[in-house]
């Protein structure tokens, strides 16, 4: 069968477990129906062969099958199902959950960030626009406050305007796409800076949380709920165990356990646990990253005090270093309040799949089955067979590590996560949780550690007996894939977020997927966009990459050297040439005298004398002109 028609018909199979699922009221993910027909088929109990394709009466049997354990709602095995799939596609680790989030926070920026980039504003009014939207992307980029929000505008503005004043966006404007981008985030930092020091000082910070406080309640509530919740289930695990220790020595009360799936019980509060921790490992780290910043942001804001004091001036290159920083640090602190968030929200919405346990063991019931047991925590096993230790040369032909002769001694990789696998293989599928110190045995690159000398020895003897046992029951119950963690053991169950993915669709038989087996293609449509002309060209025109073409080129050049240029001209030639002249056009010319000339008449001068009389009574007047002649 081609492999896009088997993925039909895989498809379809998926579809009506879905849909007759939705019928009996219980709306169940694609994700989950799919492994649980891989589990189904597994299973050899339920009769199916792996090595030929399904007939039309196996594909209704096993959507029957598939049906009926779905339904099934007072089986933990189901539960235990549940919360791996639920578990699988909530949880990702630390450094993959902040990169996703750092994407997730570009890629909602785009938008206006490309408005502000692309944007070509030459009015007063347009530039007035382009630099409120500069502003919304620096509150948007900080996260500290809504740019709906009027007062935080205008604080964000203010602090915007003394970095980066309106009058500066022509110069803005004529930078590259990229040198923008670059200068936005720079800015967004500056101003994040800026407005926390003014927070500290009291002078502002509007819409910021004080995240340090917030954190440092948040974080210890978190971890006492969490520690709340691991004691629970701890205390649940070693009653069960105590109640199946005991039935292993007593058959006829192995017999009356038999309806109670009390196996199945442990392994849910078992993957319970093993959950806990990791989401508690997960937020102790939260918490060491956490102090470590705040006192980060204290010594900066210290150091932004003492920089600035009651200076009217401070250089850029003393204080926009410290703001970036700063504002790094506090988008460090929001991650890490978000992660904790997730995290508190992921060990609580993994509450309910413990929700079967009080419906089929009552309190009177376990107290019954129990009739006095002792019931041991895991520490106790441990310590009870301390110092009962392996001796290496009883096996000389495997190796034994202890913890004084080996390095990284806590760090090795266990297999079954640390329960005793002759225990499990033995007592068909008790888990007692295995004591290194007794011994860890490295069989085929392979570490197993065992609770007692004497489980030890056995596995010993005959290790692939066991493991062979401990893939059997894996194979009954699913659910122990992930809680021993059996992927390499069982290929074509790899984790439940690429269950769709791993599907095997040759055949319908579910063999185990081999090496040669190439997964479906998953196509989706992508586009990108690029600058014209980023760089500038340099384009060599003289470049030649052909051999030849030089070789070709090299052997013309040596030739001229032997040549010679002749030239003739005949009679009929002779003065036919075109000739050409240029004159220039007449132009206006004037001139001008060196000095300037004047002339004036002279001046009257002229005297009368006698005017005031004398003795007599006649008066004799005398006329006299001094004036001199104009041609004198």
């Amino acid at each position: 069968m081609p492999p896009t028609q088997a993925e039909s018909v895989i498809k379809n199979i998926i579809r009506e477990i879905v849909q007759e699922c939705a019928v009996h009221g219980e709306i169940i993910s694609e994700t989950l129906v799919a492994f649980m027909v891989k589990v189904v088929v597994l299973d050899p109990g339920n009769g199916f062969n792996m090595d030929r394709a399904l007939v039309k009466s196996d594909v209704q049997k096993l959507v029957k099958l598939c049906v009926a354990r779905l339904l099934d709602n007072k089986n933990p095995s189901l539960d235990t199902i549940k919360m791996q799939v639920y578990f699988d596609l909530n949880y990702t680790r630390r450094d993959e959950f902040l990169e996703e989030h750092h994407r997730v926070l570009e890629s909602r920026l785009g938008s206006i960030s490309r408005e502000i980039t692309d944007n070509r504003a030459c009015a007063k009014e347009e530039l007035e626009s382009l630099y409120r939207k500069v502003v919304s992307y620096v509150l948007l980029r900080s996260g500290l406050g809504s740019p709906t929000d009027i007062k935080i505008v205008r604080e964000a503005t203010a602090a915007l305007q003394s970095v980066f004043p309106q009058a500066e966006l022509g110069t803005f404007l004529t930078l590259s796409k990229k040198d923008k981008e670059r200068q936005l985030k720079e800015l967004a930092m500056i101003v994040t800076g800026i407005r926390l020091f003014n927070k500290d000082c009291g002078k502002g910070g509007e819409g910021i949380d004080d995240l340090p406080a917030i954190l440092h309640e948040a974080v210890p509530a978190t971890t006492q709920h969490i520690d709340s919740q691991l004691e629970t289930a701890q205390t649940l695990a070693y009653r069960y165990t105590a109640v199946l220790e005991k039935a292993v020595k007593n058959p006829l009360l192995r017999s009356e356990l038999q309806p109670y799936r009390l196996k199945e019980a442990l392994y849910n509060v078992r993957q319970y646990e093993v959950f806990l921790h990791i989401i508690l490992s997960e937020i102790i780290s939260c918490t060491q990253e956490v102090e470590l910043m705040i006192n980060q942001v204290r010594a900066l804001l210290e150091q932004l005090k003492m920089t600035i004091k009651s200076k009217t001036a401070v250089p850029t290159s003393q204080v926009f270093p410290i703001f970036i920083s700063l504002s790094n640090l506090w988008t460090s602190l929001q991650d890490e309040t978000i992660l904790i968030s997730v995290l508190s929200s992921l060990a609580t919405h993994l509450e309910p799949f413990l929700g079967s346990h009080e419906l089929l063991f009552p309190e009177k019931l376990v107290q019954d089955l129990l009739n006095g047991e002792t019931v041991k925590t895991d520490m106790c096993r441990i310590k009870e067979n301390m110092e009962d230790r392996v001796h290496p040369l009883d096996f000389r032909k495997l190796e034994w590590l202890f913890p004084e002769t080996t390095a990284n001694f806590d760090k090795l990789l266990i297999q079954y996560r640390g329960f005793c696998a002759y225990t499990f293989a033995a007592t068909d599928g008790l888990l007692l949780p295995g004591n290194p110190a007794i011994g860890i045995l490295k069989y085929k690159e392979k570490y197993y550690t065992f609770n007692t000398k004497d489980a030890a020895y056995s596995f010993a003897e005959n290790p692939e007996n066991y493991i062979d046992l401990v893939r059997e029951k894996a194979k009954k119950n699913a659910e122990l894939i992930q809680l021993l963690e059996l992927h390499q053991q069982f290929e074509t169950l790899i984790p439940y977020s690429q269950a769709w993915a791993g599907f095997e669709p040759a055949t319908l038989g579910m063999r185990e997927v081999d090496k040669h087996y190439i997964k479906p293609i998953t196509k989706c449509e992508s586009s990108s966009q690029t600058d014209t002309h980023i760089l500038p060209p340099t384009i060599v025109r003289s470049y030649e990459w052909n051999e030849w073409e030089l070789r070709r080129k090299a052997i013309q050049l040596a030739n001229l050297r032997q040549k010679v240029t002749h030239s003739v001209q005949t009679d009929l030639s002779h003065m036919r040439r075109e000739n050409y002249s240029q004159v220039y056009p007449a132009k206006d010319s004037g001139t001008q005298s060196l000095r300037e000339g004047s002339s004036r008449v002279p001046r009257p001068q002229i005297y009368l004398a006698g005017l005031r009389g004398g003795q007599g009574t006649v008066t004799h007047g005398v006329k006299v002109n001094l004036t001199r002649a104009v041609d004198e």
